[in-house]
């Protein structure tokens, strides 16, 4: 019984194998296709529709207005990892860090504000800049 589970499954794939590779051979623009997809990945968008770098320029824009850190979950929801906590804004700020944009906001969930923006993984930043 087992034998036979076994043949089943090498002459099953053995046919998805080998039927895979005529397909591309006569429709050649099915290779292009994922060439496409690739280009379309890079220039892929956020969930709002609009480019990461857009996202960043619009947070950095609404530095230090309430309501920042709610466009802040918008634009990176389930991307930003907490860092550190620093005194800072009403008492203490969380710096999040954006693995993907390699980015860092410093966020005050008191006022719901973005205080502070720097490229890269920044642990603690001046005291001036999140004040």
């Amino acid at each position: 019984m087992k034998i036979t589970s076994f043949l089943t499954s090498v002459i099953l794939l053995g046919l998805v194998t080998v039927w895979d590779a005529p397909i591309k051979a006569i429709n050649p623009d099915l290779v292009q296709a994922s060439a496409q997809e690739m280009k379309e990945m890079k220039a892929m968008k956020g969930p709002t529709g609009l480019a990461p770098e857009k996202e960043i320029e619009l947070v950095i824009k609404n530095k230090g207005q309430i309501g920042g850190g709610d466009q802040l979950r918008r634009f990176f929801f389930g991307d930003l990892l907490p860092l550190s906590v620093q005194p800072g804004g009403a008492g203490m700020v969380v710096n999040l860090y954006n693995k993907a944009n390699d980015i860092t906001f410093s966020y005050c969930a008191t006022y719901d504000v973005v205080v502070a923006v720097k490229k890269g993984k920044v642990t603690q930043f001046p005291a001036s800049e999140v004040k």
